[in-house]
C-alpha cells in the first residue's frame, strides 16, 4: 500500500532537488561558456528509470541512488544516469586490449569540457546536499573522502583537484574564469 503523503511529499521532494540542482550546473556551466553542456545536463534524471527510484527512495540530503543501492544492491537509476552523462568519470571507464588480453578495468582521460562540467556538477551537488554548511572548500573536502580519484584517470583526477583546490583557496570567481579563459580557452569580449 501507498502512503498518498509521503508519496506526494517524495514526489515533490525529489522534482525540487533535481531541478535546484540541474539550475545551479546550468547557471555554472554558463559562466564558463558550456552553454549547450548546462542546457543539456542531467536530463535522463527526469526519464522513468532514473526519476521513479529518485521518488522512492528520495531521502532529500543523500543521493536517492545510494539508498537504491543499499536496499536493492544496485541502482538502476545510476546505471542508466552515468551511462548516458559524460560528466560522469564513470562514463570513461574502459578495460584496454593488450597482447595479452584484457588488462582489467581503468579510467580514461576525459575530455576537458567534461571534466568543467563535473566540476561545476560537484560543486551545485555540495550546494544543493550541504545547504546552509556549504563553503568553497566542500566540494575538495568530498572528493578527498571519496574513491573518484582513485578510479579516474591520473590527468583526469589531477585537474580536477587542481580545480577543486582552486576552488577552494580562491572562490567561484576566479576559479570560473580559470576555467573559461585558461583551460576552455573561450575568448574574452572586447
Amino acid at each position: 500500500m501507498i502512503n498518498c503523503n509521503l508519496f506526494s511529499k517524495n514526489l515533490f521532494g525529489h522534482f525540487t532537488t533535481i531541478t535546484h540542482h540541474k539550475l545551479l550546473v546550468m547557471q555554472h556551466c554558463f559562466r564558463v561558456g558550456l552553454y549547450k553542456q548546462g542546457l543539456l545536463h542531467d536530463l535522463s534524471k527526469y526519464s522513468p528509470i532514473e526519476f521513479i527510484p529518485g521518488v522512492k527512495y528520495f531521502q532529500g540530503n543523500l543521493s536517492p541512488n545510494n539508498k537504491q543501492r543499499i536496499v536493492e544492491g544496485r541502482s538502476d537509476a545510476w546505471l542508466h544516469h552515468k551511462g548516458r552523462n559524460k560528466h560522469h568519470f564513470e562514463y570513461w571507464i574502459d578495460y584496454p586490449m593488450s597482447s595479452q588480453g584484457v588488462t582489467g578495468l581503468v579510467g580514461i582521460e576525459m575530455p576537458v569540457n567534461y571534466v568543467a562540467e563535473m566540476f561545476c556538477d560537484r560543486v551545485a551537488a555540495s550546494k544543493v546536499y550541504a545547504k546552509d554548511a556549504y563553503t568553497d572548500r566542500y566540494p575538495l573536502e568530498y572528493y578527498e573522502r571519496g574513491p573518484a580519484k582513485n578510479i579516474m584517470h591520473p590527468n583526469t583526477a589531477k585537474l580536477l583537484h587542481k580545480l577543486l583546490v582552486m576552488l577552494a583557496e580562491k572562490g567561484e570567481d576566479e576559479t570560473f574564469r580559470y576555467i573559461k579563459y585558461q583551460l576552455l580557452k573561450k575568448k574574452r569580449p572586447h
